[in-house]
């Protein structure tokens, strides 16, 4: 996610600075966002030309407090997790430039929670980028409970110049998309546990009866069975609803490192390299 960022911000030439704690990463970030544009130059919607600008737009930093010392803008997008999301914030909001507004990626998570151990909760919102970055044209943007009318107007207008559909939302457990969206991949997980039908058949069904463009197994896997996870967690114990309750085959894949793409196998079996399907599916 924070590789498709940075190349949104770069490709509408905002100067960015990628930070990472590794730099191993940054590099492979780096050839990541290359073959990105490598695939859009050869489909003709991308020049040689751009991939260079581009490209120059964006630095690298394994020094937070440094990468975020001249910003007006930082978007985090650390992996799914609390306490990472406030020790982060914590940090930036030391380093950060007062009047800078900060924003995070989360798909779940609170934002007035995350404000919340900063001294600016008013410049503190949410910037749901949807994956993958570069493809997708939603932004959920999420107002925490103290986020100022300004920094809103700020970020709903920032992100139609990168070139998005900023739509707006409350700070409620899941926001919107994933209000909706997790229950629905849960209860596909359901229905493959209670064996009502096997991965191709639940799929396939969403495909070619609700005209869904990935059936939610394959969306699960796509996502990380971690953070389908952490997210129902967030709503289970944000409404206290049993209906958000994680299905037991998904808290077990995820403890026996069945991840999805990212780890290789999930529902499906994946290509490490590539993360291409090589065999389709894992449960009969």
């Amino acid at each position: 996610m924070g590789n498709g960022i940075a190349q949104v911000f770069a490709t509408n030439d905002f100067k960015v600075i990628l930070c990472d704690i590794s730099a191993a990463a940054l590099e492979k970030a780096l050839q990541v966002i290359a073959g990105s544009l490598d695939r859009l130059i050869k489909k003709g919607s991308l020049q040689e030309d751009d991939k260079t600008r581009i490209l120059s737009n964006i630095a690298t930093h394994t020094d937070l407090s440094k990468a975020v010392a001249l910003a007006d803008l930082i978007v985090e997008a650390a992996t799914e997790n609390l306490e990472i999301k406030l020790s982060l914030f914590k940090t930036i909001d030391q380093y950060a430039p007062k009047e800078a507004i900060l924003a995070t990626n989360t798909s779940s998570i609170s934002i007035t929670r995350i404000a919340g151990v900063t001294s600016r909760p008013d410049k503190v919102i949410g910037m749901h980028f949807m994956n993958p970055v570069p493809v997708m044209a939603l932004i959920e943007v999420i107002r925490g409970y103290n986020t100022s009318d300004g920094v809103c107007q700020a970020i709903m207008e920032l992100s139609k110049t990168i070139g998005k559909i900023p739509l707006e939302v409350n700070d409620y457990p899941g926001f919107v998309a994933n209000r909706i969206l997790m229950p629905m991949i849960n209860e596909a997980i359901h229905t493959l546990h209670e064996g009502v039908a096997g991965v191709e058949e639940i799929d396939g069904i969403m495909k070619l009866g609700m005209a869904h463009p990935m059936g939610p197994l394959a969306l699960a896997d796509f996502i990380g069975l971690d953070v389908c996870l952490s997210i129902l967690r967030v709503l289970h114990d944000g409404f206290g609803q049993p209906k958000y309750a994680p299905s037991p085959l998904l808290v077990n894949m995820v403890t026996a490192g069945k991840l999805g793409r990212k780890s290789g196998e999930g529902f499906y079996v994946y290509a490490l390299d590539s993360k291409e399907l090589v065999v389709s599916p894992t449960f009969r």
